[in-house]
């Protein structure tokens, strides 16, 4: 049996590599030509200690104190030297992809779908062969290529992989390089290049309840998250709010119902800042946060938005005087 590892370096390359039954994720990584810093093998060094995000793996009892104390294995933290994965895992490796002498991964796929939700919203379809091999933490994100140009633009998967195609929702940005490209000249079977995955903005394992917080094109991670928990299920409640500018910005709401319907115990609500709105919830995301979506603290934020957003959430936690048990969160800025 193998088990998928994902690497999440510090430079934000994310690497997945497969380990073998009985096989360390140090020597699985070094037969795959990625090299783990390691010096003594034995568990003896702690030169190879990572943190193990998620997943489970028996560690077993070779390794010294001086490597790996209790109090850091109880943390989640592992001697890859020694680690034996027993499911898929993510692991945090506190090194670069360039000292680990691995790097980016290129693939080339083509245009499935292209086309406008909104004015402001573009939904692009990218499907290749070479896509079978991608793989990723959903909420990660790639470069996008633009055409005609050496210049690159990140976006986020808006679905999980399905049979070589992936998905993104981008903005519409007037006058922006991979905009005017996507509006006015990109068809079926345009060659595109990725490169990626990278970020560490991606689901976690679930423990407890999850508020996640999306801001425009922000919601493209989230319905990527949302896919991988109508897969695995959840036994603890989800909120999704859904914050736009305007009436003509809300995209996607068939499919927020349509997880509401195959994930039992999630919810969501959207939101729009315009006073001129005629959607039912007006104002900001943080107007909307209500406190059982905080659970006195014991929640996992997940925030996908523009700059100001971020910082107005920030000082919103900070105002109700609650430590949330995690709070992750992207901040994305247009590329005019």
């Amino acid at each position: 049996m193998t088990h998928k590892i994902a690497l999440n370096f510090e430079d934000g390359v994310t690497r997945f590599i497969d380990a073998n039954s009985g096989e360390t994720v140090a020597d699985a990584a070094y037969r795959q030509g990625i090299n783990i810093p390691l010096d003594c093998r034995d568990g003896a060094c702690g030169a190879c200690k990572c943190f193990a995000e998620a997943g489970k793996y028996d560690l077993g009892e070779e390794y010294i104190e001086d490597a790996l104390s209790e109090d850091e294995a109880e943390q989640g933290y592992v001697l890859t030297c020694q680690m034996l994965a027993e499911s898929d895992c993510v692991i945090r490796v506190p090194a670069s992809s360039e000292v680990c002498k691995t790097e980016q991964v290129c693939f080339e796929a083509a245009i499935s779908d292209v086309r406008q939700l909104s004015e402001s919203t573009i939904t692009l379809s990218l499907k290749g062969e070479a896509l079978n091999q991608l793989a990723f933490l959903p909420g990660q994100y790639v470069n996008l290529k633009v055409p005609g140009s050496d210049q690159t633009r990140a976006y986020s998967f808006s679905s999980l992989p399905r049979d070589g195609e992936v998905s993104f929702l981008i903005r519409n940005v007037p006058g922006g390089l991979m905009s005017s490209f996507l509006t006015g000249l990109a068809k079926a079977g345009d060659s595109l290049t990725l490169a990626g995955p990278l970020g560490s903005f991606y689901l976690r394992d679930i423990r407890r309840p999850l508020l996640l917080l999306a801001g425009g094109t922000g919601l493209a991670p989230f319905t990527a998250m949302l896919e991988k928990i109508a897969e695995q299920g959840s036994e603890h409640p989800l909120h999704l709010i859904y914050g736009v500018t305007m009436d003509h910005d809300l995209v996607e709401m068939d499919k927020l119902e349509a997880f509401a319907a195959r994930i039992p115990n999630f919810t969501y609500s959207a939101c729009v800042a315009s006073p001129e709105s005629a959607w039912p919830h007006k104002g900001y995301v943080t107007q909307h946060i209500e406190p059982k979506h905080l659970n006195d603290g014991e929640v996992d934020i997940y925030l996908c938005g523009p700059p100001p957003m971020v910082e107005a959430v920030s000082q919103f936690i900070r105002e109700q005087g609650l430590q949330p048990a995690n709070f992750y969160y992207e901040k994305f800025a247009a590329s005019a």
